[in-house]
């Protein structure tokens, strides 16, 4: 299971051409427990120009797609990465950015 996600985050960071997904991985990758809002005034603050319901289709794919994401549901969802692809995503990030210089 752990190579599938390796695969599918792999192209995943292959189809970044801006670096946002990049940053919403290193977000995701501090631990926290993020609504889509505040990820949304972090990528901002980043620099990345998008708008709330765009952070929220990035979110639902990592969520549903490349399956790193969980969400704790209450008045406002919270997503974070899922403790078990911790070292995996770091190790992929870590590997993409040798790639990419």
């Amino acid at each position: 299971m752990s190579a599938e996600i390796e695969r599918r985050l792999k192209k995943y960071l292959e189809r970044d051409r801006s670096g946002i997904r990049k940053q919403l991985i290193k977000i995701m990758l501090t631990g926290k427990k993020y609504t889509t809002d505040e990820i949304y005034e972090l990528l901002e603050k980043a620099g990345y120009k998008l708008n709330p319901r765009g952070v929220s289709a990035m979110v639902g794919l990592m969520s549903a797609r490349l399956g790193i994401l969980k969400m704790e549901i209450g008045e406002k969802n919270r997503y974070y990465l899922k403790r078990e692809y911790e070292k995996l995503v770091r190790a992929t990030l870590d590997e993409y950015d040798k790639c990419d210089k």
